[in-house]
Formats: structure tokens, sequence, C-alpha cells
């Protein structure tokens, strides 16, 4: 029998969450649902997602859910908005001058998103020289329809180190990544896609914090990057058939 999970658990994790009162899929990892809901994004890749129990990756009431299911174990979880993203609180409105926003180089239109000293808002109103900013949640205050399943366990080290390269690069075919552990060294030899990517040096330290956090032992992250000169073709000579010394001398008799 197979036992609920624990924290720090690496599991692959289906889902798909609706706001109730609307019937209004949020996210998904199906893309056939995405695409029926109108939120598919090309961009995208629809699959099972990974998930460190205890890492805060998916909402909390949705891990300590997690934590007493089995492995392919499938849930249907309501929840109320005290363990979502919170109730609605008239302290989270604010009211701005007009000018301040201006100052700040924001343009005060409705309906734009907004950073006001760290805080995400929304703005709700325009008038008379001030603007109201809302920075509740978008779903605060929304019951949200969750059904989640627990996929697969992953408990080799190796799968899981593939794990956290994938969720780093999951357009890259994961088999393209050389990966080999020697003692606390893991040595990674990365695809032209990641070579060659502009934002390459941030995947590497990013994996590098990821691998030496969840993989016990690793203190060093090796990554290779090999680059080979393109070899060109020369084209053969054309090479003209040499006429035998015999014929050579005929030739001249029958100039002179």
């Amino acid at each position: 029998m197979t036992m609920p999970f624990d924290k720090g658990t690496f599991l692959l994790v289906d889902y798909t969450i609706k706001v109730k009162d609307e019937d209004r899929v949020i996210e998904t990892t199906d893309a056939e649902i995405a695409k029926k809901a109108n939120i598919y994004d090309e961009n995208e890749v629809y699959e099972p997602r990974l998930v460190i129990l205890g890492e805060g990756w998916l909402l909390k009431s949705l891990e300590d859910e997690l934590m007493k299911m089995n492995e392919g174990e499938e849930k249907e979880i309501e929840l109320p908005p005290e363990k979502a993203f919170g109730k609605r609180s008239p302290d989270n409105i604010k009211v701005y001058p007009a000018r301040e926003l201006i100052r700040r180089r924001v343009r005060p239109i409705v309906g734009t998103r907004v950073e006001i000293d760290g805080r995400i808002g929304i703005i709700r109103s325009v008038g008379s020289g001030r603007v109201v900013i809302d920075f509740n949640h978008p779903l605060a205050g929304k019951t949200l329809l969750c059904k989640i399943k627990a996929v697969k366990k992953i408990e080799d080290e190796m799968e899981k180190i593939k794990a956290l390269i994938h969720r780093r690069a999951p357009k890259v075919d994961i088999n393209k990544f050389d990966v080999s552990r020697e003692n606390d060294v893991v040595v990674i030899k990365l695809p032209p896609e990641i070579r060659d990517a502009e934002g390459g040096r941030i995947f590497k330290y990013s994996l590098f914090r990821d691998i030496t956090k969840y993989i016990s032992g690793v203190r060093v992250v090796r990554f290779i990057e090999e680059y080979e000169v393109e070899r060109k073709e020369e084209k053969a000579e054309e090479k003209v058939p040499k006429k035998p010394a015999k014929a050579k001398e005929e030739e001249k008799q029958e100039q002179a």
C-alpha cells in the first residue's frame, strides 16, 4: 500500500483551477481544457508540473491536500477565500493624488496594473485629481474549485536532477542534456538550445541554486559547453585528362 507524501517530496502534478461562481478556468496543466477555456498559451508547455512539497510552488492548501494523497490519486477540492487568496479588504484600497503617480511615471488609466512601493495593484477609478488603486489580489474573495492529481512521485536522484532541469527549460528535450554526478559534483553538458540562448547565464545560475538546494550533498554544478569547428567542403578541382606523349608528338607533326 502506498503512503501519503512528506515535505520535500518531488511530485509531478496535474491540476485545473476554476473560479466557482463564474465557472471560469484560471489555470490548468491540460492543453485541451486550456483551449476550451480560451486561455491557451502557445508559449506554455501543458504537462504534469513538478512540485516539491513544502516549497510553496502551489497554494499551501493544495500542498496540504497532496500530502494526504497517494500516487495516482485524484481529488476535487473546494477552497474558500481564506484557503485561497484571502478575503477582500478595504484596507488594501488606496487613494493617490494623480500628480503623485505622474511623478512616479505611472499613467493613471483605469484597469492598468501598477506597482507602487513594491505592491501590485489595479487602478479602479480616476477623477477629480485622485486615483483609486486596489491592492487586493485579483482572486481575493473568490472560492476556487480545484481538480488535482498526484501523477508520479520521483525518487531516483538522477530523475530529480533532470526534473529540475526540465522545470527551467520545459521546451528543450531533456534527453539533449548529458547529466552525471561524481561525489559532490554534478556535471551537465548543455545542448545548443541552452548554450546559445540569450538567457543562458541566468538559466545556469538558477539551476545551480535549485540543484544545490534540493539534491543532498551537491556542492558544485559544472556546466560543459562544447563548440565544434565547422568543416567546409572543398570543391574537387576539375582535372583535364592529360594526353599521352605519343598523341602530343602526332599533334605537333600535323601542325607542321
